[in-house]
């Protein structure tokens, strides 16, 4: 399923459609262009309906018989989630990740493109038009970054741990409560922006870990399998791996190496 051809083909279709529906918007943006989701942190602009609906239409185009899993056709009608439990091939996109960054013009912001099968991700694109930075993972492949090979590494044994987590702002009280642990002792950490730009840095090692609470598979496909590739992993917080359809134990953790995968773990369980 997964050829160089493909690959190649998605990256065109991923650079086209972020360069000419994002990009052009980015700081241009109307008023009437940005909306509110689920509340005042939640956007969504013009620039995420158009990018989602020509990459749904040019990927099933590329795969015939494939579906498409999109964070606002989600949003608009839920049930689209449950493809993920079928059989077939199925596209997770997220036009643009890290809307609020794109909205406020900062250009900490992403499009996402993952293809699953079974459960499984078999290749990623993480692409951020205002950074010049094209990721791209293929299982069992590797990961590069403009076409360089990402290796993870891991930190050093006395370094204190660098970790971005659920941004307060999209949080519940609980899940505050349950990255608590994260206050501990040579621990760093700090609010995440865009997801897929915080895989990205923990795949090139500027990052030592991610800690998230929520399991939208639009935010987490392309990173996890970016991470795996560059050498890290990743594991909820039952010790199990992440599930695309959902169902979770959360939260859950990706990191540069097995080592750090468990110690976060173990910070984690502290805060149940």
């Amino acid at each position: 399923m997964i050829t160089d051809e493909l690959v190649s083909s998605v990256e065109t279709v991923v650079r086209e459609t972020a360069d000419e529906e994002v990009l052009p918007r980015w700081r241009r943006l109307a008023g009437h262009e940005v909306s509110r989701k689920t509340g005042p942190h939640d956007l969504v602009t013009v620039a995420d309906h158009r990018a989602e609906e020509r990459l749904t239409t040019a990927l099933t185009a590329l795969l015939p018989g494939s579906a498409v899993v999109g964070e606002e056709a989600v949003h608009a009608n839920p049930a689209t989630y449950q493809v993920l439990r079928g059989d077939g091939p199925v596209w997770i996109v997220d036009p643009v990740d890290g809307t609020r960054q794109f909205v406020h013009g900062d250009p900490g912001f992403c499009t996402l493109v993952a293809l699953a099968h079974g459960g499984e991700v078999l290749a990623s694109w993480t692409y951020a038009p205002a950074l010049g930075e094209l990721a791209v993972a293929r299982r069992g492949g590797g990961a590069y970054l403009n076409g360089e090979a990402l290796r993870s590494g891991g930190p050093g044994p006395d370094e204190a741990l660098e970790v971005a987590h659920s941004h307060p702002d999209f949080t519940s009280d609980a899940q505050k409560r349950a990255l608590l642990g994260l206050r501990a002792e040579g621990v760093k950490p700090r609010p995440c922006g865009s997801a897929g730009l915080e895989y990205l840095n923990v795949a090139r090692g500027t990052l030592d870990a991610v800690a998230f609470s929520w399991e939208s598979a639009w935010d987490h496909a392309a990173g996890l399998l970016l991470v795996a590739e560059a050498g890290g992993g990743h594991a909820t917080l039952t010790g199990e791996p992440f599930r695309l359809a959902g169902g979770n134990a959360l939260p859950f953790t990706a990191a540069r190496d097995a080592l750090t995968v468990r110690r976060i773990l173990s910070l984690l369980a502290t805060a149940g």
